[in-house]
């Protein structure tokens, strides 16, 4: 079979998204059905979670079928040397809440990592994308991170994890990082965060206990529009994360955050 370019996979995620995004908006504003939890009681999984998870597997299954896929809500399916990594609805509890900051994130992996990927901001109707190759854009424009060098100046995104203890921890290192940059924002959806620091609303982001769904086409997206990305190995209790920054202050942040 002829492998695809990494145009025709941008082209597969968008329209996956999308599918989402139908499912998310008919259900916005009302009251939520389904409601379960996941990992903890405050982890909370709802029947647009899988219903939005189910319209992008129905467009994978359609133009993709020899794929695999690993989803939030339905796992690792089938087979393939390419695999999808889907998060349908990014921001749960802002959903919950009527809070509008929720996303569908897609990406498209090989053994090297991300061919392509889609971050959906499904209220504002904004698109971040970018493929291996390509630039990172919006709605179909290129975009460019901020020019940040100080971290004094710096505005920087982060998130909380759902377990008491590492939450705890989390806001020790809050503490730590608070009177050392301009200040900091909690948005709830990790792939908002990744998109916004691409189009230089965020001029950082670091956050631990991500899952591969949160954060794959985000992280694709900020390393295609010029910021540097890296790991938080795990040690101790404390998870896995990433770190996203201009190379001119992810040092001091990386050290600071790790």
């Amino acid at each position: 079979m002829t492998e695809p370019d990494e145009h025709e996979l941008l082209s597969v995620a968008d329209e996956a998204a999308r599918a989402a995004a139908s499912e998310l908006v008919a259900r916005f504003g009302g009251r939520a059905r389904g409601i379960g939890t996941k990992s903890t009681p405050t982890d909370p999984v709802t029947e647009a979670d899988l219903a939005a998870e189910q319209a992008v597997r129905g467009v994978l299954a359609r133009r993709r079928p020899e794929d695999r896929v690993l989803g939030e809500e339905g796992g690792a399916t089938g087979e393939g040397r390419l695999r999808w990594v889907v998060d349908p609805l990014d921001g749960t509890v802002n959903f919950l809440y009527g809070i509008p900051a929720f996303a569908v994130s897609i990406a498209c992996e090989d053994e090297s990592g991300a061919v392509a990927g889609v971050v959906l901001d499904v209220v504002r109707e904004e698109c971040f994308a970018a493929t291996r190759s390509g630039q990172a854009t919006l709605n179909g424009e290129a975009i460019r991170p901020s020019g940040c060098r100080e971290l004094a100046t710096a505005l920087v995104a982060t998130g909380f994890g759902y377990d008491a203890r590492v939450r705890a921890r989390q806001a020790s290192v809050v503490g730590r990082l608070l009177p050392r940059v301009r200040d900091i924002r909690r948005v709830g959806a990790a792939a908002i965060d990744l998109g916004w620091c691409a189009c230089a609303r965020f001029d950082a982001y670091y956050e631990r206990g991500v899952k591969a769904w949160d954060v794959a086409a985000g992280v694709l997206i900020c390393a295609r529009a010029g910021l540097e990305v890296r790991a938080l190995p795990a040690g101790g209790e404390d998870l896995e994360g990433v770190v996203v920054a201009p190379g001119t202050i992810i040092e001091e942040l990386f050290e600071l955050v790790r």
